[in-house]
């Protein structure tokens, strides 16, 4: 298997950690944007995942040498019509946190019943090479949304998302255990097998 460069169109450290454990196994030397040397950046302007995860890979491809891989992901709530959707990270605006971003949730759902908290995780991976799509992935997983934060692993909305499954949120589950069920595990793995075919 040849050694290739795969740059991680990410600016989020909890998603960038997720990938790095997961592909570690591969030949691949992988960089993250802060190791790119480029003055552009990307606005995400999108109204899908696939369209900004689309938009970011091709952009930061063609400042690349080899592969690049970018993911747009997020929550979409039954109850909010889909929201926050692509506006998970920013969802309580321009200063937006993790914890503020769960505040808003958990205040936008208040009085709501727990059969009325359907909610989804969706992720939306496209790897390119020198300015060509060359895989896109979308992957989902299906739970609901708690009452209250619960767990202390995790980022994002981790703490609210509950997975009937294992009865348990995402935020209360070790890292190796969510990778095998989460939105981006699931699209990790079809990804994975790719990789192991092109790069052979």
């Amino acid at each position: 298997m040849s050694e290739k460069g795969l740059l991680l169109a990410t600016t989020n450290q909890g998603k960038a950690k997720e990938i790095k454990t997961y592909l570690e196994e591969l030949s691949l030397e992988i960089a993250t944007l802060q190791e790119l040397n480029t003055k552009g950046t990307f606005s995400e302007s999108g109204k899908t995942f696939r369209e900004n995860a689309r938009g970011k890979s091709l952009f930061y491809s063609k400042h690349w040498k080899s592969l690049t891989l970018a993911e747009d992901s997020g929550l979409e709530i039954e109850h909010l019509k889909g929201e926050p959707g692509v506006y998970s990270a920013r969802y309580s605006g321009p200063q937006a946190t993790d914890e503020k971003n769960n505040r808003k949730v958990v205040a936008l759902m208040t009085g709501v019943p727990f059969d009325r908290r359907k909610a989804r995780f969706v992720s939306c991976m496209v790897l390119c090479e020198r300015g060509k799509i060359i895989k896109d992935i979308k992957e989902c997983v299906e739970g609901f949304i708690t009452f209250e934060k619960r767990g202390l692993y995790g980022f994002g909305y981790d703490p609210l998302f509950y997975y009937p499954a294992l009865e348990k949120t995402f935020a209360e589950l070790k890292p190796e255990e969510k990778n095998r069920v989460s939105h981006r595990g699931r699209a990790l793995k079809i990804l994975k097998e790719f990789l192991l075919h092109y790069l052979a």
